[in-house]
């Protein structure tokens, strides 16, 4: 057997489909955590956006460079979600899961990414100086801001969540809780779209955010690089 026979059966680590989905997950929801308590703690509870207008204003033109911070953060956050999110996608192909899971992953992945970008740059301009002299603008902006990072977001990650969940509980790639839990915090975040008329809903926002973030650092080290052989004939196969 030649050494380039050998080296062509030896499985290599640089062959596992992408970059390692670990420290993506982890960068993400560090970014996403640092960018809320960057907000909370340095400006106390930001106003709610459906607040009078020169309240909304007021908040945003007091805590201009704070709050440019935290929407560098959130931006910053998007960016390894979509990496994370193409390469969790393919890992699912390299493990041959030939279902619409991985797309509709890949969807809501992207999705999310593409709507936490735009809400951090909405943030952004609102923290410019002169923002109180439009209070109806600001405050306009400031709810699209929500609507994009909270509702946008939270169904983007939702259909993520899910679209790994799924796929991994009938294939057994991940333990049969995780992907359990996935289950729940991916119908949650197809819920949260009903927070946009319901208001008490508005609490599975957090819970998808971060809840969502926790469980794909979970499941980005525990899903397999390779699936394991299956005898011809299995029931399995």
């Amino acid at each position: 057997m030649t050494e380039f026979t050998r080296a062509a059966e030896t499985p290599h680590r640089r062959r596992s489909g992408g970059p390692p989905l670990g420290p993506l997950a982890i960068v993400t929801l560090a970014l996403t955590v640092a960018g809320v308590l960057v907000l909370t703690l340095a400006t106390g509870s930001p106003p709610d956006p459906f607040a009078a207008p020169a309240d909304v204003a007021a908040w945003y033109a007091a805590h201009g460079p704070t709050i440019r911070v935290g929407a560098m953060l959130q931006f910053g956050a998007a960016v390894p979600l979509g990496i994370l999110t193409a390469s969790l996608y393919a890992r699912q192909l390299r493990l041959g899961v030939r279902v619409p899971g991985p797309v509709i992953g890949l969807y809501g992945g992207i999705a999310a990414s593409v709507l936490l970008a735009v809400s951090a740059l909405v943030t952004w301009s609102l923290a410019m100086p002169g923002i109180d002299a439009e209070p109806v603008v600001a405050a306009a902006l400031a709810r699209l801001a929500f609507s994009l990072g909270g509702v946008g977001y939270a169904t983007g990650v939702g259909l993520l969540v899910a679209g790994v969940a799924v796929p991994a509980f009938i294939l057994r790639l991940l333990p049969r809780w995780l992907a359990a839990i996935g289950l729940v915090i991916g119908l949650a975040g197809e819920l949260s779209f009903l927070s946009l008329v319901f208001d008490p809903l508005q609490m599975l926002l957090p819970v998808v955010r971060f809840g969502g973030g926790i469980w794909l650092i979970a499941a980005a080290f525990l899903l397999p690089v390779q699936r394991a052989r299956r005898a011809p004939g299995s029931r399995e196969e």
